[in-house]
């Protein structure tokens, strides 16, 4: 029931989709780590780890957001 259902960081509300495009487009664990002060190494780990996992749901999660994001600037 957090984030619309999406999977997110243990006891946070920062979804996993987000975490992984931020590295697609460049930014380095410690990048995030500097962005997301209260987030460890243990968990990017456990992130990359869920995202291998399940890639077509943080692809599918990914793209709906994208979408979403489109949308709204037609507004």
């Amino acid at each position: 029931g957090v984030c619309g259902g999406d999977a997110c960081v243990a006891n946070t509300r920062i979804p996993v989709w987000s975490l992984v495009s931020d590295r697609c487009l460049g930014m380095s664990d410690a990048r995030i780590l500097e962005a997301f002060p209260h987030l460890t190494a243990a968990d990017l780990v456990n992130v990359w780890a869920y995202a291998d996992a399940n890639s077509e749901e943080i692809e599918q999660a990914i793209r709906e957001n994208e979408e979403a994001m489109l949308e709204n600037l037609e507004y």
